[in-house]
């Protein structure tokens, strides 16, 4: 049996279908307007932010090119100044080769020079038994020359100084001026040395050895000398023990220097002690060095106990020990 629809029940359906129809739609239509609605909010964040680190970035890029710059201006400054120490050791270098050529000249000359000096002195002092025969009485062979009253004899000289404060601000240039003088009275010698009263070596690499005595050897310890203001105690005995243990030899003829101006020991007899055990006579009562001395003042408000007490030390020492105490009064 057909079933019949009435026409009311179909425009209901009808219109219920078409209801629900519009209803998607319009959610359709209305998600797409929110979503168009909220793009731009979106875009406007998103382009703001990168802008802000676009610019972030540009401010970060010129910080790096300013730190560019100032490392490119430090490396050029740098490479010239690499250039001019380049330069510099090239002169040096120079400089150097020039000296170790006029070195190895004056030591061939002062070779020649002693060898030459050495005859001539031989042919002076060994006369001949006839030579001898013929003079006579009138024959006197000095036992040493001296010049000034100290004996110049010696081969191989030896400076201690007293490097104290004392000596170094109140009589330096004086002591600079004696020194030179006591070079010139050996015009050449076979070796010399130079320490302070402490017994540091002037020139530490040549501790043990002789200073080669060339032009340039006694000019390089002048200007040494000039600022050379090592620690010393104001006692010669160090200096002096260093230098005649060190260097003694019996085929050796060596005077030591001692000059300063103080003497702060506690006993002038046990340092005079001290010196005759290590510089003991030999057979023919021959001591193994010549001790001369120079003594410099003090400052005239200082107290002279102690300058004196150097001189009598000195005085001393060089009387028991073959040499010369030379005193000066003015600095």
């Amino acid at each position: 049996m057909k079933t019949r629809l009435g026409r009311r029940d179909v425009e209901t359906f009808s219109l219920s279908f078409l209801d629900a129809i519009c209803c998607g739609f319009g959610a359709v239509i209305l998600l797409l307007v929110l979503t168009e609605v909220g793009e731009p909010m979106v875009f406007e964040q998103t382009r703001e932010d990168l802008e802000g680190r676009i610019v972030k970035l540009q401010e970060e890029l010129v910080e790096i090119r300013g730190a560019s710059e100032i490392l490119t201006r430090e490396l050029t400054e740098r490479e010239g100044e690499m250039t001019d120490e380049q330069r510099r050791i090239a002169r040096l270098r120079g400089d150097l080769s020039a000296l170790r050529g006029r070195f190895q000249s004056s030591q061939k000359d002062a070779e020649v020079t002693n060898t030459l000096e050495g005859e001539l002195v031989s042919a002076q002092q060994e006369l001949t038994e006839e030579m001898k025969r013929l003079l006579g009485r009138q024959y006197r062979r000095p036992a040493t020359e001296a010049i000034g009253g100290i004996p110049v004899d010696s081969e191989y000289i030896i400076f201690i100084i007293d490097t104290s404060g004392s000596m170094f601000n109140y009589v330096w240039p004086t002591l600079l001026k004696k020194i030179e003088e006591t070079l010139n009275i050996y015009p050449t010698v076979k070796g010399f040395q130079v320490m302070n009263d402490e017994g540091v070596y002037m020139f530490s690499t040549f501790r043990g050895k002789w200073l080669p005595d060339t032009p340039v050897q006694r000019k390089a310890v002048i200007d040494r000398l000039r600022n050379w203001n090592a620690f010393s105690n104001s006692s010669p005995v160090e200096g002096i023990v260093e230098a005649i243990r060190t260097y003694h030899s019996k085929d050796r003829k060596i005077s030591l220097y001692v000059f300063g101006d103080e003497f702060t020991g506690s006993s002038i007899d046990s340092v005079v002690r001290t010196v005759d055990m290590i510089n003991r006579e030999d057979k023919t009562g021959q001591r193994r060095v010549r001790i001369h001395s120079i003594g410099f003042p003090v400052r005239p408000d200082a107290p002279q106990y102690t300058n004196v007490r150097f001189a009598t030390l000195m005085r001393i020492l060089c009387q028991r020990n073959g040499g010369t105490f030379v005193g000066i009064d003015k600095s």
